[in-house]
């Protein structure tokens, strides 16, 4: 029976393995996932291709480096299923119904630094990469952050300081700090219901979507960014747009003269410890998607966020300046967000590529379409990484049932563990 929700099957239905999407040698044409009919984003298809991206649209490796992975200590807690909330359209739910409710493929919790649930189906494994779609602007954010940080960028440069390239532009008077902070006006729409919306044409320029017979289109992604025409003015409202995560990459990879996947590698996969090389998705010229590109393992997600939760230091060092993750987790401009943030965060932000709750837990979190996130609850001293295939991609679909459920967890390890 099809979730009341919605008009899709429920996660059971839909497991990837029972229906056996790419079982078979060769597997039979009706179970075939295929890019150039955009399987990978037609449910249920994709509850197995969010799993498997790197056999359908091409990746490169972020190396995780020689060095032993970083210890995530296990101390698995009874009871979490069971936790009971209410979710924001007042339904009781317990905390394993939710899991269902919103196509779960993966989900893990530290608590004070130790491993305290995780939980795998469908397609997914520990070892197993998936896409984390826009978490990868969290990436990129911390990275930028990093660099300003340094002085390697300058908030107040535009972008043709950098990329003249750009200049005529919609970025040709943007601030590195406006791209940041998704306080862009340009003519660009991010409406995933919108067949003919700005972000389905950008995802066919750098080939992460197939292009349509006779397609004359921009054939990558920098290709794409210098059509893009400005709308409205800069530096005031918030608007989330996939396109000044890839503006902000390429400055990245201006500012330091290294790859984009390199130094993610250097700055934060190595020196965190991560278990896995990630995959990151590229475009025909080699160019990794800054917006959206990242196919991570769940663990690995769990590292960045402790590293966040903890003033930046994991793995026995400080991977991140503590001076950055204060700028990130203090949020952005509450007014700013009123406009065009998602009516589920109420009192939010957006900063640096993050989204700030504003509440008094001071959660913030990394956040992608189809229900990808990394939550950092300070006040209970949580982190949780999750991978979702839930059928309908914006955020405010799963919000009702996560964003009270993350809350209720939180709340119930503080009350019900005793500090180290």
């Amino acid at each position: 029976m099809s979730n009341a929700a919605t008009p899709f099957p429920t996660a059971t239905e839909s497991d990837p393995v029972a229906l056996g999407w790419m079982q078979g040698a060769p597997p039979p044409a009706e179970r075939l996932v295929r890019f150039q009919e955009m399987g990978h984003f037609q449910f249920p298809k994709s509850r197995w291709a969010f799993a498997n991206l790197r056999q359908l649209v091409p990746t490169t490796r972020i190396w995780r480096g020689e060095g032993p992975a970083a210890t995530l200590p296990r101390h698995d807690v009874d009871g979490i299923d069971d936790i009971r909330f209410t979710t924001l359209t007042g339904q009781p739910m317990r905390w394993a119904e939710s899991l269902a409710a919103n196509y779960t493929d993966a989900i893990a919790v530290l608590h004070r630094g130790q491993l305290v649930y995780e939980r795998y189906s469908g397609a997914m494994a520990p070892h197993r990469t998936h896409t984390a779609f826009s978490v990868t602007k969290s990436y990129t954010g911390t990275l930028a952050t990093m660099l300003v940080h340094e002085g390697v960028l300058q908030e107040g440069w535009t972008v043709p300081h950098l990329i003249p390239e750009l200049a005529g532009t919609a970025y040709g008077d943007a601030t590195v700090r406006q791209v940041m902070d998704m306080q862009i006006g340009v003519d660009y729409s991010e409406d995933y219901a919108d067949p003919n919306a700005g972000i389905w044409e950008h995802a066919r320029a750098g080939g992460t979507f197939p292009r349509p017979p006779g397609y004359a289109g921009a054939q990558s992604f920098f290709a794409f960014l210098r059509q893009l025409k400005k709308q409205g003015p800069h530096g005031q409202d918030f608007a989330y747009k996939t396109v000044n995560t890839d503006v902000l990459g390429w400055l990245i990879r201006r500012a330091t003269g290294v790859g984009y996947g390199e130094l993610l590698s250097q700055r934060l996969w190595q020196p965190l410890g991560c278990e896995e090389d990630a995959d990151m998705m590229v475009d025909s010229e080699g160019t990794e998607f800054a917006g959206g590109g990242l196919c991570a393992t769940l663990r690995d997600m769990l590292r960045l966020g402790e590293a966040m939760r903890c003033d930046g230091a994991f793995n026995g060092r400080q991977v991140i300046p503590a001076a950055v993750v204060h700028d990130i987790r203090g949020g952005g401009n509450p007014e700013a967000f009123r406009a065009n943030g998602p009516p589920t965060l109420p009192g939010g932000s957006y900063r640096a590529m993050w989204w700030a709750t504003h509440d008094d837990h001071g959660t913030y979190a990394a956040r992608g379409i189809h229900g990808q996130a990394i939550v950092i609850d300070p006040w209970a001293e949580t982190v949780i990484a999750r991978f979702a295939s839930h059928p309908l991609a914006a955020n405010v679909h799963l919000d009702p049932t996560s964003l009270p459920a993350y809350r209720a967890l939180g709340q119930w390890l503080r009350h019900h563990r005793s500090p180290a």
